[in-house]
């Protein structure tokens, strides 16, 4: 019998961050406690600009796109926003949050180590460029990989493809 195998990758949908944004700056638009404070949130590039005229409000724009970004199913593991601090610019202050992809070495090492310590023998894992391939004879092994992988508390966000 062939072996069986799925991809480890660290992809973000766009559209869905898109769809995440717009709803986001339509809640802004709406809601009474944006109104006079100068909000808005927006594409600067590949990041993601939110800016108010206090470091509270723009924490308060940051917890709307979060909670969209939920509701869209897209991990908070892939939004990037430095210390979390906003930064005073003039009389306005402004957060940038970039989406972080694809598996660096240093991650895709994490993984393939946390695979062979405590994963099931027998399974092979394979670096291949920002992805990671998980191959094995038995398919109930690969799926304790998956729930291994799930609950392991890693600082980027996985998503589990080409399961064959």
């Amino acid at each position: 019998m062939a072996d069986s195998s799925f991809d480890i990758v660290s992809k973000v949908d766009r559209q869905e961050v898109d769809n995440a944004l717009n709803q986001a700056a339509k809640e802004i638009q709406q809601r009474y406690d944006f109104k006079n404070v100068g909000a808005s949130i927006s594409w600067s590039g590949d990041a993601i600009l939110m800016v108010a005229n206090s470091a509270e409000r723009v924490l308060a724009i940051l917890d709307v796109l979060q909670s969209k970004l939920i509701k869209r199913g897209v991990s908070l593991k892939a939004l990037d926003t430095g210390d979390g601090e906003p930064k005073p610019s003039g009389k306005e202050y402004r957060l940038s949050a970039t989406l972080k992809e694809g598996l660096s070495g240093e991650n895709a090492k994490k993984i393939t180590k946390l695979v062979r310590d405590e994963g099931p023998k027998g399974v092979k894992t394979q670096i291949t460029g920002d992805e990671v391939r998980v191959s094995s004879k038995s398919r109930d092994d690969l799926q304790a990989v998956i729930a291994l992988l799930k609950g392991a508390d890693l600082d980027f966000a996985l998503q589990f493809v080409n399961y064959r």
